[in-house]
């Protein structure tokens, strides 16, 4: 693959559990250049922040175990480093926005010794200049009047600001790599656009790549570079943004795009969603674990697992059929997807 900002090659996250074996992670490879973005895109329990907080090693083990894989960030292994080399790392060069604010920060803390801690431990600033530092990024998020707002606590702020001081916290240190999971989810649409908005902003003036964890693939399409689609664990597809769009190949992917609602005032139609639930991922389907709610499955798709493949250019997939023109076409027809 080369040399990468981080590499992420054949990721298996197990969690060892009573009632079974959880395949949380089953295999996910991708890599991450500077200035990038992935989308990492799915439905809930698809394993897309399990894949991140495995490279962030913040997954508890027990019961939690990595079967195989690794994920190199500047060629150095994340999953053997030691715990005080990844601590120095975590936070620095590879900072997370998590998913729901409320429970990301801390109710009794001020936001502003919040965003201060991560500049201390890591910059060694003193707690004067890192809280002159932390007023600086709440103005760079855009919550107005940061010097009052920094005294703040979390229930203080709305929704979309405490989501604005998570991403002030991440971006503290000038991270290499933001890992933001789910940041738009909780909030309104308009906040949503302003957050989606700011992230690319400051990923044009800082150079960061950023992973963009979210089941919508509305809200990676003009934001992502490349983009991996993820189901009960395993990557079903992953290419280009443009390949993922315009020449999807796995009927999951096709099932997401049919359930992004369009604005288009000349084409009314009714939004056509996946049938049935993501599989426990304790007892997965035999065979292709999509096959279920699968409308193009065959008894090879019940029998066989599909081997994670390259069909064309950087675009590949895990589908028995793709690369078959009749089963394209079949997609094309039935779907009413453009290819």
């Amino acid at each position: 693959m080369g040399d990468h900002l981080l590499e992420v090659t054949g990721l298996k996250m197990y969690f060892y559990t009573r009632d079974g074996v959880v395949k949380a992670v089953d295999g996910v490879s991708f890599v991450l250049d500077k200035g990038e973005t992935l989308g990492v895109v799915g439905e809930s329990g698809s394993g897309k922040s399990v894949t991140a907080l495995t490279m962030m090693r913040l997954t508890p083990m027990p019961p939690g175990k990595v079967e195989a894989g690794d994920a190199k960030f500047k060629g150095r292994s994340l999953i053997t480093m030691k715990e005080d080399e990844i601590r120095k790392i975590r936070g620095n060069e590879i900072a997370m926005i998590f998913q729901d604010p409320m429970t990301s920060l801390n109710p009794v803390y001020r936001i502003g010794r919040q965003i201060a801690e991560p500049l201390v431990i890591h910059k060694g600033m003193s707690k004067k200049d890192a809280l002159l530092r932390a007023v600086e990024l709440l103005r760079l998020v855009g919550i107005p009047n940061p010097e009052q707002r920094v005294k703040d606590y979390p229930h203080q702020f709305s929704g979309g600001m405490r989501q604005r001081a998570m991403i002030a916290m991440a971006l503290a240190c000038d991270p290499d790599v933001l890992i933001a999971d789910e940041p738009t989810t909780a909030l309104d649409v308009t906040i949503q656009a302003q957050i989606i908005e700011l992230m690319q902003e400051l990923q044009k003036r800082t150079g960061s790549a950023i992973i963009m964890i979210t089941h919508d693939l509305g809200v990676v399409a003009d934001m992502a570079d490349r983009i991996l689609v993820m189901y009960a664990g395993r990557p079903v597809e992953y290419g280009t943004t443009d390949e993922i769009f315009y020449k999807p190949m796995h009927p999951y992917t096709w099932g997401l795009m049919d359930s992004i609602p369009t604005h288009s005032l000349v084409e009314k139609s009714a939004l056509n969603p996946i049938k049935g639930q993501p599989p426990s991922l304790i007892d997965v389907p035999s065979g292709c674990a999509f096959h279920p709610r699968c409308p193009y499955a065959q008894q090879r798709c019940t029998d066989e697992i599909p081997e994670y493949r390259i069909v064309e250019g950087t675009h590949g997939t895990a589908c028995h059929f793709a690369g078959d023109p009749g089963f394209v076409r079949r997609l094309v027809e039935n779907a009413g997807v453009k290819a």
